[in-house]
């Protein structure tokens, strides 16, 4: 795992141009403390920087830029290329040699072997720049779910790419300003797939490579698509493979999955929270270690959102030594609230994204550099209560009414504290959805409706620029109608959670970002992509059987589970929102004297100084708990403008924020 950035010019670069490439890669210092490499070619323009986080192939040798043995090609990645030992073995088989035992330098070999068709020969999670000096070209490759995250920015000739925007930003000659349509989605909580927070910088999407070539004197980019999530089309599904052979392919699968994960020249951990997806992991990751792992908790100071219980429960079967990090309303907000969102840069609507950069840290602090995580689950095998909904009121054409209401009133209840948030308390409808999809995914309809809120807190001249902005619109706009059509309603459900939020929030405040804010790898063995091409095979009916979500997992691991993980029903991993307390309360009342005060507002000019006035009195005066859950999450999002605009906006980035606030 590392930080990797740089810039091509079609120009010759500039004599401060080594200077510059060092004030980007400082930024990224917290994703590769153990090293830093540069390589610069002043003539063809090309400057490239790597900051290294030390996973295998500890010694001198690992160390990037890589160059390979031929000299054609430079390299800068980051993250993990999983099988990378037996590849290497059949390459060397037949003719080709390595010059250290990194897995990324096997990148070089299959593109000089294979061209751009070696992305299909990656597996794993990975950000790639590769610079081909004969073809004078640069290449850009993300993993098929966008783990690891990567930007770009192309202005006056010039292409600027990092792993966080920050790098992108830190660039004197990059403007800086906070990009309003992006502003807006942010608010109502769901980023347009490929954007960034900020102006002129996009998000290499999931699952796509980037060419950028010269021609006349000009840079040029070509994206492609080369994977995607792609279930079946409802009728042509093969009918003929049993559940049993269902289950078997996904337990084969995710074991080697995990097998995979726990390669590594540093001690692997687990991250354990009371869901079945961690345990699992945790289960089958110490049958393959044939000794303890370590597990990492998060524990909460309210019963009502803490698993940690349960999560010691699992950790006790499986004789793990277990480190529970009990966070507090101390914990959550002030200086590690910034700091999250400097490292996220974007917003966030809960402060689960601030629990996982307290564990992180905790991790680090252990000793460990990798842990492995439960994130994709959900994604795959249809978790979320969300998905349940449309299967309900959707995907089971031949349920009868009363056991469709009875199912309907189940899922409410095991849910009522989520309300406002992850479930409309009301039914929404989108257009742009309903053509889509032919309905509208329940777990986009909280944030529709907060779209009533949102609107009127931006600043006036914001409110005249997005007049004819529809954020919804404009995220179903981004989705391709070719992968949803004719495919079953959990599917479309499925598929377009995964487009946007998996990537949009999940990988990002929820794992990547505040995970190598720590210098912290996390490796998802769910988001393998020969598990999630198994997954999508599986039939609705085996994802979500009566009930009960994702069935065919829990039949699939089964034997590492406990009884009564085995039986519970899915719960949201989520912090306690800061009206579940007074202590809660009163820290996020010092955040918002900082960031959302008249003067601050005013000065960042984004939102309407009398509206969040408003706004927050409201806030303060609601006892409607769907209501509030509505208002926190909005609240979160608030401080979140007002910080980036502070952090990056402001002053150009250089290094996490120092902030000393009292306690």
């Amino acid at each position: 795992m590392c930080g990797i950035t740089g810039f091509w010019s079609a120009r010759r670069l500039a004599d401060e141009a080594e200077r510059q490439l060092d004030g980007m890669m400082q930024t990224l210092a917290h994703r590769g403390p153990d090293g830093t490499g540069q390589y610069l070619d002043a003539a063809r323009g090309v400057a490239l920087g790597h900051t290294r986080l030390s996973i295998n192939d500890l010694g001198e040798t690992g160390a990037q830029p890589l160059q390979g043995l031929g000299g054609r090609f430079v390299l800068v990645a980051n993250g993990e290329l999983y099988d990378f030992k037996r590849m290497r073995s059949t390459l060397m088989a037949l003719g080709d040699r390595f010059a250290s035992k990194s897995d990324n330098e096997l990148a070089i070999s299959l593109y000089e072997k294979y061209g751009l068709d070696f992305v299909h020969q990656l597996r794993g999670e990975f950000a790639i720049a590769l610079y081909d000096r004969q073809e004078d070209s640069l290449i850009l490759v993300r993993d098929r779910f966008g783990i690891r995250p990567l930007f770009w920015h192309l202005a006056d000739n010039t292409f600027y790419f990092g792993s966080e925007t920050k790098s992108i930003l830190a660039h004197p000659a990059v403007s800086r300003r906070m990009c309003p349509k992006a502003l807006l989605n942010q608010l109502m909580h769901t980023m347009v797939p490929g954007t960034s927070a900020f102006d002129g910088i996009q998000a290499l999407e999931p699952g796509h490579l980037l060419v950028v070539n010269r021609r006349d004197g000009r840079l040029e980019l070509d994206k492609r698509r080369y994977w995607d999530l792609d279930f079946p089309v409802a009728e042509a599904r093969d009918a003929s493979v049993d559940a049993e052979e269902h289950i078997a392919r996904i337990r084969d699968r995710l074991v080697e999955s995990i097998l995979l994960r726990l390669e590594a020249d540093v001690p692997v951990g687990c991250y354990l929270s009371g869901g079945i997806d961690s345990c699992a992991i945790l289960g089958l990751a110490t049958g393959a270690q044939q000794s303890p792992v370590k597990a990492f908790t998060i524990s909460f100071d309210s019963d009502e959102y803490d698993e940690g219980a349960i999560a010691t429960e699992m950790a006790e079967s499986m004789r793990a030594e277990q480190e529970l990090i009990r966070l507090t309303a101390d914990e959550l907000y002030g200086d590690n609230y910034i700091r999250t969102a400097w490292h996220a840069e974007r917003t966030f609507y809960n402060t689960l994204g601030v629990a996982k950069y307290r564990m992180s840290k905790r991790v680090h602090e252990c000793g460990y550099k990798t842990v492995i995580t439960g994130e994709g689950a959900d994604e795959l095998f249809a978790g979320y209560p969300a998905f349940k909904r449309d299967m309900f009121q959707h995907g089971l054409a031949g349920l009868d009414p009363g056991t469709r209401a009875e199912y309907q009133r189940a899922l409410e209840e095991a849910n009522r504290i989520f309300r406002g948030a992850i479930l409309s308390e009301n039914p929404m409808q989108h257009p742009a959805f309903d053509r889509l999809c032919g309905f509208t995914p329940s777990w986009i309809q909280p944030w529709i409706s907060t779209l009533e809120l949102v609107r009127p807190l931006l600043h006036a001249d914001l409110q005249a620029e997005l007049a004819d902005y529809d954020p919804v619109a404009a995220i179903a706009d981004a989705l391709d109608p070719t992968m949803i059509e004719e495919r079953h309603a959990l599917d479309k459900a499925q598929y377009t959670w995964s487009k946007t939020m998996l990537e949009g929030q999940i990988l990002n405040w929820g794992g990547d970002r505040v995970d190598m804010a720590n210098s912290m790898e996390s490796r998802p063995a769910f988001l393998d992509h020969t598990l999630a091409e198994a997954a999508v095979q599986v039939p609705p009916e085996l994802r979500i059987r009566g009930t009960t979500e994702k069935w065919i997992l829990r039949e699939a691991v089964k034997g590492v589970l406990p009884e009564l993980l085995y039986k519970r029903p899915k719960f949201a991993f989520m912090a306690p929102p800061a009206h579940t307390d007074e202590r809660k309360a009163a820290r996020v009342d010092q955040l918002i004297a900082r960031y959302l005060s008249p003067d601050a507002l005013r000065r960042a000019g984004l939102l309407d100084t009398p509206a969040v006035g408003a706004f927050l009195d409201g806030y303060r005066g609601d006892r409607d708990p769907v209501s509030l859950v509505r208002k926190d999450a909005l609240l979160n999002h608030l401080l979140c403008v007002q910080i980036l605009h502070e952090q990056f906006i402001e002053r150009r980035p250089s290094a996490p924020p120092s902030v000393n606030e009292p306690s």
